[in-house]
Parts: C-alpha cells; sequence; structure tokens
C-alpha cells in the first residue's frame, strides 16, 4: 500500500494550545515506524498540488487569498480556529497533492490503496471559505480529479465533525456519493442537513458509541455504495470520535475503527475492485490516533 507523506507537514505551525498541533503527525510516524506493517508500506513524499488542482473545487480568488494572506513570520488568524504559520501553506498545498498522487497513481493501475498522512486536514474547508483547521479541502481536490478517470466516486467520513466543506462542493453533483457520520449538533453547524440522493448525512447524538454508529453505516452507508457503484473510494479519516478524544463525545472503541476499516474495504472489493484511498482527517488524543491509524492500516493492507 502507497502511504504519502512529508516532513512538511511538521512546519504547519499552530498557536499555542492548539489541538490540530504537529505532535500529532510526529507521534503517528514515531509510533507506525516502531511497529510490524512500516516495511509493509511504500512510502512516497507528498508532492505539491498545482493551483489548476485546486481551483477544481475551490474559486480561483480564494485560491489566490490563500497564498496572498500566507506569513513570512509569525501567525495569520484566517477564522477563530484557524491559523497559518510561514510553514502553513506548503503544508497544505502538499497535503491536497498527496491525495491527488494517490488517486492518479491508483487509476493507472501503479497501487490499489493508498493512505495519506497528512496536515491541516481539509474537510470542513469550502469552496471560498476557511474553517475548522482546513486551508485546502483534499480529499475534495483528489475527489474531482478522480472523476477524470472513473464515472462516479465516492466519499466515505467517518471524522467525528461534520464534512461541510465536501457536501458544499458535491451535493449538486450526483456522480460524487458523500457519507459522513458525525455528531450533531455540534461544529461546524454547516451543511449537516442537506438532504440529496447523494448525500448520506447520518448524525450522531453525544454519547451514541458503538451501537448506533455501526446500525447507521451498515443502514445508510453501504446500500448508497452498493447503488452508486463507485469506480475509488476516498476515505476522510478523522479519528476523533474516539472515546479518549477531547473535543467530542462520540464514544467510539479501537475495535470500532478496525471495523470501519474492514466494512469499507469489503464494500471496495465488491463493488470498485478494492481501489481506497484513505486521508488523514482529525484525531487528537495522540496514542489513541496512533493506534488507530495503525489499525486502519493493518485492515487495508
Amino acid at each position: 500500500m502507497d502511504f504519502y507523506t512529508h516532513s512538511a507537514f511538521l512546519d504547519h505551525r499552530v498557536p499555542v494550545g492548539h489541538p490540530e498541533r504537529p505532535e500529532r503527525l510526529d507521534s503517528l510516524l514515531t509510533h507506525l515506524k516502531s511497529v510490524d506493517l512500516w516495511p509493509d508500506l511504500n512510502v512516497i513524499s507528498a508532492p505539491r498540488a498545482n493551483v489548476q488542482d485546486l481551483a477544481r473545487v475551490h474559486t480561483s480568488d480564494y485560491v489566490a487569498a490563500i497564498k496572498e494572506l500566507s506569513p513570512t513570520a509569525g501567525f495569520v488568524q484566517l477564522d477563530p480556529d484557524t491559523a497559518m504559520s510561514p510553514g502553513s501553506l506548503e503544508a497544505a498545498t502538499r497535503a491536497a497533492g498527496a491525495v491527488c498522487s494517490a488517486v492518479r497513481r491508483i487509476a493507472s493501475g501503479g497501487a490499489k490503496r493508498a493512505f495519506c498522512a497528512v496536515r491541516p486536514p481539509g474537510h470542513h474547508a469550502e469552496s471560498s471559505a476557511v474553517l475548522g483547521f482546513c486551508l485546502f479541502n483534499s480529499v475534495a481536490v483528489a475527489a474531482d480529479v478522480a472523476l477524470e478517470s472513473f464515472d462516479r466516486i465516492a466519499v466515505l467520513d467517518f471524522d467525528v465533525h461534520h464534512c461541510n466543506g465536501t457536501v458544499e462542493m458535491f451535493a449538486d453533483r450526483p456522480e460524487v456519493l458523500v457519507c459522513s457520520t458525525f455528531q450533531y449538533p455540534f461544529y461546524p453547524g454547516r451543511f449537516q442537513t442537506v438532504e440529496r440522493p447523494n448525500v448520506v448525512n447520518c448524525r450522531m447524538p453525544a454519547g451514541s458509541g458503538s451501537d448506533l454508529f455501526r446500525e447507521l453505516v451498515e443502514s445508510e452507508w453501504i446500500p448508497a455504495i452498493e447503488d452508486h457503484e463507485p469506480g475509488l473510494i476516498l476515505v476522510s479519516a478523522g479519528f476523533d470520535a474516539h472515546r479518549a478524544d477531547p473535543l467530542a463525545q462520540i464514544n467510539l472503541e479501537d475495535e470500532d475503527f478496525r471495523w470501519i476499516s474492514e466494512t469499507i474495504a469489503s464494500a471496495a472489493d465488491r463493488v470498485c475492485g478494492g481501489r481506497i484511498v484513505s486521508t488523514l482527517e482529525g484525531g487528537y488524543a495522540l496514542d489513541a490516533l496512533s493506534r488507530c491509524v495503525e489499525i486502519h492500516l493493518a485492515t487495508l493492507l
């Protein structure tokens, strides 16, 4: 399995006390290098996305504004949750580039599955708006790239926060199925009640836990995936629904992330020849994040 990452992701600095900090990826990579699956990963340096790819789902004005706002020192606060440091633009551009490269390599037959260990995350970024730690919506950019090679694709998002940006970009594009489980009512409070045949919004109250999570995936996601018949599945893999995570209250366990990974892999085997590109989104309890990403990768291998 291809594994995309880059040292630039550690140079996206954030203000003191911010949960989306470099230590998330640093501790994850340290952990993965210490376990048995590491030699089985084909490690690839994440390339930069070009402006043309970013502008597939973001407005050209938005892409230009993010570049213009990039500071040479200190921080620029873009919204209450999202700041840029001198390394942020490079990191966000390579995050999108990683997912695009993974899609193109799979579409050309060079690989079947990939994981992108990137930051900042992307699924809250809208076509012309920064939100929730996210600058560019890497998975959405790559979804549009995937449509060059596949008639239909699916984006599956199990982050505890709703993928408002992905829904905003694809709600009126029926060739892209977007399935999301998320705590509700909860951040970000945008596009969470959109109803479309290609948008499966599965809302979960705080404290729900494993049973509801699995029930929603089995009853809502799987039939939609099988009806849609995508040529490729993209996964926005957030691990902040874990019981240990400080930012939410869905209370999933390690085994739930094994189960969702197995369920997605099985669906991919049935509908799209097993083709999956998974990308790191949230997850802020460092030990739980490392364990659950290891489980996710071991299941997809």
